[in-house]
């Protein structure tokens, strides 16, 4: 059996979000993050179809572009939910990863207020990952009913 590469698995979820739309929640159980610009692809189609995106676990890196383009009311967090942001990065052919700090700032720039103060109260979008969750993302977003 193949192993279905990241943008297979991202298209698949396209489809299905496409294919039904508003039929249920759309749940992040666990992304790690990848290709801006698949996960922006993403969430603008969750936008349109008028669901509602339930994190209920770690949504990391560019994971966190939902914030941006889903708007607030329409996310919820579970006491699982753990957001990871970091500041953006280039990487290259050859595997070489250099900063960006222009597309950093348009990110950050992008999140919701809140956010862009936790962010900044932890030392803002650097190479080294800071995580909200508990409490403190209860404060910032709903929680799951």
């Amino acid at each position: 059996m193949a192993i279905l590469s990241r943008h297979a698995v991202i298209a698949s979820v396209l489809l299905l979000i496409s294919s039904f739309p508003a039929l249920a929640d759309v749940r992040i159980l666990s992304s790690s993050g990848g290709v801006a610009a698949d996960y922006v692809t993403l969430f603008e189609r969750v936008e349109q179809s008028g669901q509602r995106v339930v994190i209920d676990g770690p949504c990391y890196s560019a994971c966190t572009l939902v914030l941006t383009i889903v708007p607030g009311d329409r996310i919820c967090v579970t006491k699982r939910a753990v957001l990871g942001f970091h500041a953006a990065r280039w990487i290259d052919q050859r595997g070489r990863i250099t900063a960006a700090p222009e597309a950093t700032r348009q990110v950050a720039e992008t999140y919701p207020p809140m956010v862009r103060t936790w962010i900044e109260q932890h030392g803002g979008l650097t190479a080294k990952p800071i995580f909200l969750r508990g409490r403190e993302l209860a404060t910032i977003f709903q929680r799951c009913s």
